[in-house]
């Protein structure tokens, strides 16, 4: 047999390994925890954190269970979440985006400026998440066929943007949108606020095409394994530059909803979310090797971050200390997925 040969047998074999993983990691909940209760624990420990931080918060303060609270809670989250949904494709195919950001305000920033020169208020929303789809498709394109490092990259074009806004908007603001613009922002649909509607959706979408599409498994196959999901006939380049598309897509729809839900446009729009997003999604068990990760868990990330911002706000923290906690939030993502990857092998 060639050498050729044998690295074809070896490159096989690995794919058939990495489809092993793969089944493995889409076991029930119920099937993993009779197999395997300490991988089961680490994929979802963030639910029983949020559970525990609810407690913790209502305790301390009744006030955290109002009816009032609990519907701010969902609608800071919603904006958070599809932003985190969108950079989890990305850290699932094995690489970064840092630009989701930028390409959220400076897309809601260019789409709320031509609506104010005319635009009309529907094609705007089509520019806005159109925009943001174009630059995901660049991004894609820069790292995955001409090899740009996407850390680089993305930080790169996320500053360009941030800089492109200021430029915009000369240190004012973008308003006066009109009202069916805002209405998914600030609306209500039998008392219940519209905002969260779209988020959720987002949600259901992805958590089915991420476990019943081919779509789904040659992403999670691409970030298992480039070597092994390109021997198996993925085309590993067209699921990278997917991933920065869906990226750029839902961070630009994110601009919007926040755009409608502010009623403005800012020079630091969204500027604070980049490093929630990247804590939200490896806390809800997105690994940063690629590969891991489900949509169930990045949304339970999301909602523990909320939980933790607004509950400290309740309870009359200051500011300072709130962006303290999110470092430290931060700072425990990390140490979570190092340890799963040091004594789970992930």
């Amino acid at each position: 047999m060639t050498e050729k040969n044998l690295n074809i047998t070896e490159q096989n074999a690995n794919a058939g390994k990495h489809s092993v993983e793969s089944t493995t990691s889409r076991l029930s909940a119920t099937d993993q925890l009779k197999t395997n209760p300490v991988e089961f624990l680490a994929n979802h420990i963030v639910w029983a954190l949020l559970i525990l931080g609810i407690i913790i918060m209502g305790t301390i303060n009744t006030a955290f269970f109002s009816t009032s609270i609990l519907q701010n809670i969902l609608i800071q989250t919603a904006v958070l979440g599809v932003l985190t949904a969108g950079i989890a494709h990305v850290l699932i195919v094995g690489e970064i985006d840092l630009s989701v950001t930028g390409v959220l305000a400076f897309s809601a920033g260019l789409g709320t400026y031509l609506m104010n020169q005319g635009l009309p208020w529907f094609l705007a929303i089509l520019f806005i998440i159109a925009f943001g789809i174009l630059i995901g498709f660049i991004n894609g394109i820069l790292i995955a066929k001409l090899k740009a490092a996407a850390l680089i990259e993305t930080l790169a074009m996320g500053l360009v943007l941030q800089g492109a806004l200021m430029a915009l908007t000369q240190g004012r603001s973008i308003v006066n949108f009109p009202a069916e613009f805002t209405w998914i922002g600030s609306g209500k649909i039998f008392g219940i606020p519209t905002l969260p509607i779209p988020f959720l959706l987002t949600y259901i979408v992805i958590y089915f095409v991420w476990k019943n599409t081919v779509f789904g498994r040659s992403l999670f196959a691409t970030g298992g394994n480039i070597t092994s999901a390109h021997v198996s006939g993925i085309n590993v380049d067209r699921m990278m530059i997917y991933a920065f598309v869906i990226s750029g897509g839902l961070s630009a729809f994110s601009g919007y909803l926040l755009a409608a839900y502010m009623g403005a446009v800012t020079m630091t729009f969204g500027s604070d979310l980049l490093m929630y997003t990247l804590a939200a999604a490896v806390i809800g068990g997105v690994s940063l090797k690629g590969g891991r990760g489900n949509i169930s868990g990045v949304l339970g990330g999301v909602l523990l971050l909320t939980v933790i911002q607004v509950g400290l706000q309740i309870l009359g923290i200051s500011s300072y200390f709130v962006t303290m906690v999110g470092g430290f939030m931060i700072l425990i993502a990390v140490m979570i997925d190092a340890l799963k990857t040091k004594h789970l092998g992930y």
